[in-house]
């Protein structure tokens, strides 16, 4: 071997070391996520795909230089209670908390965790952020819709089924945000010439009874707005409105996907890929109260052909030409 090539040999042998020490020391960052379902759950399956994805673009790699610790409460206030604690326990650097079932108790727990949210109707009116523009304290994160829109879940179902003249809310009673998304739908039932009336529902019992009795009037729809027992019971509620032959309008896309039939909201699954810009900045240095809770920018309708025909309707071609997504 000349002398070339032992001094680049010798150098490299000696800078191997170096960098191998400098990856196995790479400090290891910790994000604990905090998800209402159940860990086979399909939609929230989704949702933590996209998160891990956004993270592993901005540079972070599991076991390498982060760790997740993830916790499913099947949407139990006791099972989020506990795995509240567990999170807290191993002080994460940062936090996700999708809705209000977990981002509530997580608060409870902690005012210093960097926490960011997903999914969660009115932080300001929920005392979590003093307000959207500056947080304040320590969690800060993405609204799923604003209130004015829950009108328009109404204009949608008399345009896709022009005969609904009673429309069931189907609403989780013990959400605040469920009265202010009704009161916004009602605003708009007298200029469509549609009564309006909320079931309060907090089991699979309610909602079979609810869904039932409004398929007992003539010419009934349903409206089911958000909330986090809606996601567990969806495959229920899409059941039982196509047993009753019941034309029904949604807030997210996933229902019509599996057979409901129209749907208008924003990309929920976004909002997990934002979290994870949100985490990245916090990670870096930035702080919760001084990142701003964002705002949907863009809500999407998505519409089922095979229900509508399964329901004896006939879609409007304006309704199609404005639809984000057609399932067929």
């Amino acid at each position: 071997m000349n002398r070339r090539k032992f001094i680049m040999v010798l150098g490299g042998a000696a800078a191997w070391p170096l960098a191998a020490r400098a990856q196995q020391t790479e400090r290891v960052r910790r994000i604990g996520v905090l998800l209402p379902g159940a860990a086979d759950d399909p939609v929230f399956q989704a949702r933590l795909a996209a998160f891990h994805q956004a993270l592993a673009l901005l540079g972070w790699t599991i076991d390498r230089n982060i760790r997740i610790d993830t916790r499913w409460t099947k949407g139990e206030a006791s099972d989020a209670r506990k795995y509240v604690a567990e999170l807290v326990a191993l002080a994460p650097d940062a936090i996700l908390a999708p809705g209000t079932s977990t981002l509530e108790p997580l608060l409870q727990m902690t005012r210093t965790v960097p926490i960011v949210f997903v999914h969660v109707a009115d932080p300001v009116g929920g005392g979590f952020v003093e307000s959207l523009a500056r947080p304040g304290g320590n969690a800060t994160g993405f609204i799923n819709l604003e209130y004015g829109i829950s009108g328009k879940w109404l204009e949608l179902l008399k345009q896709v089924a022009p005969r609904v003249a009673r429309a069931a809310v189907l609403r989780d009673s013990t959400l605040t945000s469920g009265t202010a998304q009704f009161a916004a739908i009602q605003a708009v039932a007298p200029s469509l010439g549609v009564e309006v009336s909320p079931i309060n529902v907090r089991n699979t019992g309610e909602i079979e009874r609810g869904i039932a009795a409004v398929a007992r009037s003539a010419n009934g729809g349903l409206i089911v707005p958000a909330s986090g027992w809606a996601v567990r019971h969806r495959d229920l509620i899409i059941t039982r409105a196509a047993h009753h032959n019941l034309p029904a309008v949604y807030y997210d896309r996933y229902f019509v996907s599996t057979g409901g039939l129209i749907s208008y909201g924003p990309d929920l699954v976004e909002q997990y890929r934002q979290a994870a810009g949100y985490i990245d900045r916090i990670l870096k240095g930035e702080k919760p109260a001084d990142l701003p809770v964002q705002m949907p920018t863009k809500y999407q309708i998505v519409l089922n052909l095979k229900t509508a025909k399964a329901l004896g309707l006939t879609v409007p071609d304006s309704l199609l030409a404005r639809a984000d997504e057609v399932i067929e």
